[in-house]
């Protein structure tokens, strides 16, 4: 960054840069001791000043809340710590707020097949969501056979196996049926540990092509 804002655009600035910053980690450290501290700590202010992104204070009130304390924290805890680790747990919160809002993104819309309620599930099923998914149904006033379609959504990982294991065995202790449809084969391979409480409907399920295969 600094190398582009001092005019170096090309390669070879960066061969250079780079060249010359291992030769002074390997070679010039005596060189480099020889450089008061006050004049170093100097350095170091410049290079912050000018690779901050001070636009990011105008941007404060346009971005969502999450990502303006995203950057706070981030900016906080590279001033208290180092820059690597600010990172870190600026990816690490990022992920968490990211999963946060997929959670909420789960949802079932109902429609009835003659005899039978066809739960239409719509977002991704994963750890965050779980818990909602299990408050989307109720088996004491559903009718006997219930379908869950799949055809919008996706069983992501093991908290999701286990949220629906756990709703089938609902739907079971009330003595009604829990079948599934819509399934991708590798959310089946992930769905077969959840025991005999889950009836899969395969006959149903999706199956998925190359385009060329398509075409050909």
């Amino acid at each position: 960054m600094i190398n582009i804002e001092s005019g170096g655009r090309g390669r070879l600035s960066g061969i250079s840069a780079a060249l010359l910053l291992m030769g002074f980690v390997l070679f010039g450290a005596p060189l480099i001791e020889q450089i008061p501290l006050a004049a170093l700590v100097g350095v170091m202010f410049m290079v912050v000043l000018g690779t901050f992104e001070w636009a990011s204070f105008k941007m404060m009130g346009k971005v969502p809340k999450q990502d303006a304390f995203v950057i706070l924290l981030v900016t906080l805890v590279t001033l208290l710590t180092d820059l690597a680790l600010a990172v870190f747990t600026g990816v690490i919160v990022s992920a968490l707020v990211f999963a946060w809002q997929n959670a909420r993104q789960i949802r079932a819309q109902r429609c009835q097949e003659g005899e039978i309620l066809v739960y239409r599930l719509s977002g991704p099923l994963f750890f965050a969501s779980s818990r909602r998914f299990g408050e989307l149904f109720s088996p004491q006033q559903d009718p006997q056979q219930v379908i869950l379609d799949f055809a919008d959504s996706r069983v992501c990982d093991h908290s999701a196996i286990e949220a629906i294991d756990s709703l089938a065995e609902r739907y079971q202790q009330a003595g009604k049926r829990l079948q599934l449809r819509h399934l991708s084969p590798d959310c089946r391979r992930l769905l077969r540990r959840a025991g005999n409480l889950v009836q899969v409907d395969l006959a149903e399920d999706p199956q998925y092509a190359v385009i060329s295969e398509l075409q050909d």
